[in-house]
């Protein structure tokens, strides 16, 4: 993500250890949606100065894309649920990502791949502060696609081992 810079954004957090991340082992989705709802409060009561973004790292449950997309349907509600609608949202991330309207292998996926399925929970305020300043944000999904798509297998390989064994 930050090596190909797919996400503009997540440098200079890393740089400056605002990042927390949670692997999370849940029983079943209730436990998963507990620890869900205790990083947001956790994002909510922590200055952002010293906590900018969270990724929840999901081991052993969601490993069905379609299974992991009805519960980041379900954390959206969740959000405005708590009256986080507009302060947090979630992006998500799957070994097996796919955006409607390509095919499995299409290399535009690798954008949104990840080695298990993850919740990144970000501030909402943050990044309408960042993407004020960049340049052409709507760009950004557009250019990530070009960037994978120009990649070698051997290059896709080594940058996305997880997929690739």
């Amino acid at each position: 993500m930050i090596g190909l810079n797919l996400c503009p954004f997540a440098a200079a957090p890393r740089r400056r250890e605002q990042i927390r991340v949670v692997v999370c082992r849940p029983a079943d989705e209730n436990a998963l949606t507990e620890a869900l709802v205790t990083e947001l409060e956790r994002l909510a009561a922590t200055d952002a100065r010293q906590l900018e973004t969270t990724l929840l790292a999901i081991d052993g449950l969601l490993g069905d894309f379609d299974d992991y997309r009805r519960y980041v349907d379900f954390a959206e509600v969740l959000l405005m649920q708590y009256g986080w609608e507009g302060v947090f949202q979630v992006a998500s991330f799957h070994p097996d990502y796919q955006f409607a309207d390509t095919e499995p292998d299409d290399p535009g996926n690798l954008t949104n791949r990840s080695p298990c399925p993850l919740l990144h929970l970000i501030r909402e305020e943050s990044l309408e502060r960042v993407l004020a300043r960049y340049p052409d944000p709507d760009a950004i999904p557009a250019t990530n696609i070009r960037r994978v798509s120009a990649l070698s297998a051997p290059e896709r390989a080594r940058l996305f081992p997880y997929l690739f064994r």
